[in-house]
């Protein structure tokens, strides 16, 4: 059916048998638990080299591993919840995950560990998309916002106490219980989604006859997505196109890219459905959603990293300043969720970015002498903002879409977020080494050694250093060092000011893009369900 044929032909709601708020917190369970994984190994990524005896780089892959597959998986989850139902994939992608995260937790080298992580990297890309479109289907037009207000909250908290849970684990207990902790949490959701989860009648009604499985695409959409995460995450590491493997990853990545695009639009049965992009709403709504991702990830890595480089905090302490935006989104969900059923979702986008934009330009005043206080009142301010672009891009994205292609929409818009919250994180941390040279060349050519009040802050530091009984050469060399640190902090200073101010700009340009979404009638059925 296509897109227009289905918003000429609106389907009624087909109400489920069990509550549906009860159904909403089982799929919840397994995705906060995918979503926490993803940054609670970020933390023990040092703990897991050393355990395992690999150098730090090496280790990396355990993270590069997981992206790479889940990338895969996400945009397929509709393909496959039409081929084997989505209830039995929804399940299979919690069993597989829960499986696999128990492997995680006893792999032996490094080398199984990265396996088990590519397993679990599997089965946690079809957790995000299916609930999603559980959801969608579950609650009438008039809740939906609301049920992905509860969704919501888990994606966005998850990530903001992941490296405060992972640092706290490592530090008591051990690596390996980053793994485990998730057995018992995918073993009640698989009970749960066994005895109050079935798939719609209009699944049911709709199988699709002669199913004939599109392996060019596959391979081709693997391929590309694959090659694009490695170049993401390891680009910086390897001095992007300096490296002949990086190179040749990005023509592979670009090339297999544009030929799945190409295919899949022509093809009868594809494995991902590019139509739906002809839906401004939808198309926009994928931009939005890449733009979440994008502030929301590469924030989380900024943050932590600035009070731990500049500031000296703990990976614990610096996890504690992320919390209160996770509070603020848990107290800013159910608000955006009852928001939407009485004014225009399009209203709350434009405060959401507003707010979002106005917050990171507000961490540009950040300096060295900062508190605890003022960085977890800004992170806040920030996730109140996000809170409000989350559920109505989602709303919004899904409201003019057939029922049936509810699967299709949901991979394709988690794939959205995850690559753009890839992007944002590799496009941060090559600003931050850049800038920081940038920045010290700068400071370094207006040192001027001429200078009275240099000389004078030398001669004191020396003074300071042969009082604590190092010798007048020694101090010297001592209290030059000391000035040169000072130069290279005020320098990563001004690139991490760089950095919020370029994630600033970027935000606020995505307020002209709301104006061409559809409107969605508050509270009212939406157009085509």
């Amino acid at each position: 059916m296509s897109i227009s044929a289905a918003i000429s032909a609106p389907r009624e709601f087909e109400r489920p048998a069990v509550n549906p708020w009860i159904i909403a917190l089982t799929v919840t369970l397994a995705t906060f638990m995918e979503v926490l994984d993803t940054s609670v190994a970020n933390v023990a990524l040092p703990h897991i080299a050393g355990g395992l005896s690999a150098g730090q780089d090496e280790a990396t892959w355990v993270l590069t591993s997981y992206l790479v597959s889940n990338a895969i998986v996400l945009p397929m989850s509709g393909w496959f919840s039409a081929l084997i139902g989505r209830k039995r994939f929804y399940m299979s992608c919690v069993a597989l995950f829960t499986i696999s995260s128990c492997l995680c937790g006893f792999a032996p080298s490094l080398g199984a560990l990265i396996f088990f992580r590519v397993l679990q990297g599997v089965g946690g890309g079809g957790l995000q998309p299916s609930e999603q479109a559980i959801l969608a289907d579950t609650f009438p037009p008039k809740q939906r916002g609301m049920a992905f207000a509860v969704y919501g909250m888990a994606v966005v908290f998850a990530p903001a106490i992941g490296p405060t849970l992972g640092g706290w684990i490592t530090d008591n207990f051990s690596w390996r219980w980053i793994f485990f902790i998730n057995i018992p949490v995918g073993l009640i959701s698989l009970f749960l989604t066994n005895r109050l989860i079935s798939d719609p009648p209009y699944m049911k009604r709709e199988k699709k006859s002669g199913f004939r499985i599109d392996y060019i695409g596959l391979g081709l959409l693997a391929l590309g997505l694959g090659t694009l995460q490695v170049v993401l995450d390891k680009g910086q590491r390897d001095d992007w196109f300096g490296s002949h493997f990086i190179t040749a990853m990005t023509i592979v990545s670009v090339v297999a890219l544009i030929a799945v695009i190409i295919w899949e639009w022509r093809h009868k049965d594809p494995i991902i459905d590019l139509h739906l992009f002809r839906d401004r709403s939808f198309a926009v709504g994928n931009l939005l959603m890449f733009m979440v991702g994008f502030a929301l990830l590469s924030s989380t890595v900024l943050i932590p990293l600035f009070l731990q480089t500049i500031m000296g905090y703990t990976a614990e302490q610096a996890g504690l300043a992320l919390m209160p935006g996770g509070f603020a989104i848990i107290l800013a969900m159910p608000l955006v969720g009852y928001l939407l059923g009485h004014y225009d979702a399009r209203i709350l986008l434009l405060f959401g970015l507003t707010v979002v934009g106005l917050s990171l330009f507000h961490m540009t005043s950040f300096d060295v002498s900062i508190d605890f206080r003022t960085v977890a009142i800004a992170r806040a301010f920030q996730a109140l903002g996000l809170a409000f672009l989350f559920v109505p891009i989602n709303t919004v994205a899904y409201a003019f879409l057939p029922k049936d292609k509810n699967n299709a929409a949901s991979g394709l818009i988690n794939l959205a977020r995850n690559v753009g919250g890839s992007v944002g994180i590799s496009l941060v941390t090559t600003m931050l080494e850049r800038r920081s040279q940038f920045h010290q060349n700068q400071l370094v050519d207006h040192v001027n050694y001429g200078s009275g009040r240099l000389h004078a802050m030398i001669n004191a530091m020396t003074h300071l250093f042969v009082s604590r009984g190092s010798s007048s050469y020694e101090a010297t060399h001592q209290a030059y060092g000391m000035v040169s640190n000072l130069v290279n902090q005020q320098a990563t200073m001004l690139a991490y000011i760089d950095n919020f101010k370029m994630l600033g700009v970027a935000v606020l340009a995505m307020i002209p893009f709301v104006f061409l979404m559809k409107k969605v009638k508050p509270g009212g059925p939406m157009a085509v369900h």
